[in-house]
């Protein structure tokens, strides 16, 4: 997990205003067994557990996969406020 650039307040200001989560991992999530790639955007209170033991997934919108049990979330991803993995 990093980050190629920092975001400026403006650029936080309008992801805001957009719905987009900032760059990095928002308040009160839970992240376990997981790699998070650059520049990924993780929402608040998401939860990326994989409780339901899934070995092989991906999201319709490529945001994460899952292989052999671990959650991936690729470089430049976004998963959004509250999304439960």
């Amino acid at each position: 997990m990093g980050a190629d650039y920092y975001q400026t307040l403006d650029d936080m200001r309008q992801d805001l205003k957009n719905g987009i989560p900032r760059v990095g991992i928002g308040e009160g999530s839970v992240i376990r067994r997981a790699i998070i790639d650059k520049n990924a955007r993780i929402g608040n209170g998401a939860r990326l557990l994989n409780e339901a033991g899934t070995v092989e997934a991906e999201s319709e919108d490529k945001s994460y996969y899952i292989r052999d049990g671990i959650i991936i979330v690729p470089k430049n991803a976004v998963i959004k406020d509250g999304t439960v993995i």
